[in-house]
């Protein structure tokens, strides 16, 4: 776990289509720090298959080492397009439950700030998305695995720059609160 320390880590969580993608890209390049991909996204277009329980934890060990060698840099601000706590809720939610080591590490590397993504944003399927209906069901699926690890969460809606100056104001006050140095805004 030592390679957690040192860095401020913010984390863009929430069902499909809820804007996680880009508004970490967005946000990584105004705030001038690194950022990495999700991990889940990864694995299905590296690994052949269908994601099953199975898949489950070769997910999670990939979502932490992506983690982990992103720190390993010792950059003062990261950005993740998800966590561990995605995978929590996605496993309970298409399998009923998750390994028990998995949400004891979700607890371990929780982020200093969750950016949960509302889904009004437009569905759009990729092929691996597939829940266009159940997307506020899993919002409080996410909400509600949030609290339980007593996350510090807000809530980004709305669309465009509406969006995205809402999560840059909720990064900033947490750089300002902890003295994070920001390198310089890209706008």
């Amino acid at each position: 776990m030592a390679a957690l320390v040192g860095s401020t880590r913010i984390v863009l969580t929430g069902p499909e289509c809820s804007g996680k993608t880009t508004l970490a890209a967005v946000l990584a390049a105004h705030f001038d720090a690194p950022w990495v991909p999700e991990a889940a996204r990864r694995f299905v277009e590296t690994v052949p298959g269908d994601l099953s329980a199975a898949t489950v934890e070769p997910i999670a060990r990939l979502a932490m080492r992506l983690e982990d060698d992103a720190l390993r840099a010792a950059p003062p601000l990261l950005f993740r397009d998800t966590d561990l706590v995605s995978t929590v809720v996605y496993a309970r939610h298409y399998y009923g439950g998750c390994p028990a080591w998995i949400e004891r590490e979700a607890l371990a590397r929780r982020a200093d700030l969750y950016l949960l993504g509302r889904p009004d944003l437009p569905w759009a399927p990729d092929g691996v998305r597939d829940r266009p209906l159940q997307r506020e069901e899993l919002f409080e699926e996410f909400a509600r695995a949030l609290v339980a690890i007593d996350a510090r969460v807000v809530e980004v809606s709305g669309e465009g720059s509406a969006r995205v100056a809402l999560a840059e104001r909720a990064v900033g006050a947490l750089l300002a609160e902890r003295g994070v140095p920001r390198g310089t805004p890209r706008r």
